[in-house]
């Protein structure tokens, strides 16, 4: 029974390093291979579109309800302490330090991450990558790297969006429904929020979240077993790695940026 047990938790810590070292390999490659794509920039503006645009509906209205809580509960708790006033700060300090990057890409490993590992997958399953590389053409290069870098350039721009909109459901819900006074709203978010301090480190957030979150994406895809039940696995692990792996890499960040 105990051999039973080390043997199999052996066999699955063996396997976790095995795929550590694939994808730190395969990470190298793709930035490796991503010099070639300076000579057609189109490849990656067509998987913006397709990654970013097609994704700006669910993280708008996202942002919006996101905003349309934030203004409730924020102004209940501040007006236990007659802080009303600080509605704005507590809404833009909250949506650009955490819930702008970290619900966008919640959103986007949900949205985007699921369908690139599944073109990807299905990609591998009809041997459309091996015939690629039959004609002498790197799939990293014309598959994989446009799509990483898609999505490392569309993050910050739809984590902003969210955290726009999200701003203006919270001066919706505090200044137009509960009566906070829109001068001090829009001054109190205008002196307390650092450009340098808040915002840019939002924006640092949002990129590396791009980068986890696109290339688990693009790694479970190309890894997938060429079946329908691999590419359905495959897809269902792009969710919870790249979910939990947002949630550690926000509390790292935050922990290096505001202590």
């Amino acid at each position: 029974m105990i051999i039973n047990l080390l043997s199999a938790l052996g066999a699955s810590l063996r396997e976790f390093v095995t795929g550590i070292g694939f994808a730190t390999r395969m990470f190298w490659n793709v930035l490796a291979s991503s010099f070639g794509l300076l000579r057609r920039p189109r490849l990656i503006t067509d998987q913006i579109h397709f990654i970013g645009n097609y994704s700006l509906v669910i993280i708008a209205v996202s942002g919006l309800f996101v905003g349309f809580v934030l203004g409730l509960q924020g102004y209940y708790t501040l007006n236990k302490y007659g802080s009303e006033q600080a509605l704005g700060l507590l809404v833009a300090l909250s949506l650009t330090r955490e819930l702008g990057p970290v619900v966008t890409a919640l959103l986007f490993a949900g949205r985007a991450g699921t369908s690139l590992t599944a073109e990807i997958g299905l990609m591998k399953a009809g041997e459309q990558l091996s015939a690629m590389e039959m004609m002498a053409v790197n799939p990293l290069q014309r598959v994989v790297a446009p799509r990483f870098w898609a999505g490392v350039i569309a993050m910050p721009v739809l984590a902003a969006i969210f955290s726009a909109v999200g701003v203006m459901g919270g001066y919706v819900v505090g200044v137009q429904m509960l009566g906070v006074d829109e001068g001090a709203f829009w001054s109190q978010m205008q002196g307390g929020v650092d450009v340098w301090a808040d915002i840019a480190n939002g924006v640092l957030k949002s990129v590396v979240f791009g980068v986890a979150v696109t290339f688990v994406a693009l790694y479970q895809g190309y890894e997938a077993k060429p079946t329908p039940e691999g590419v359905a696995r495959a897809t269902t692990r792009t969710v919870v790695i790249a979910s939990l792996l947002v949630l550690g890499l926000d509390f790292l960040l935050t922990a290096l940026m505001f202590t």
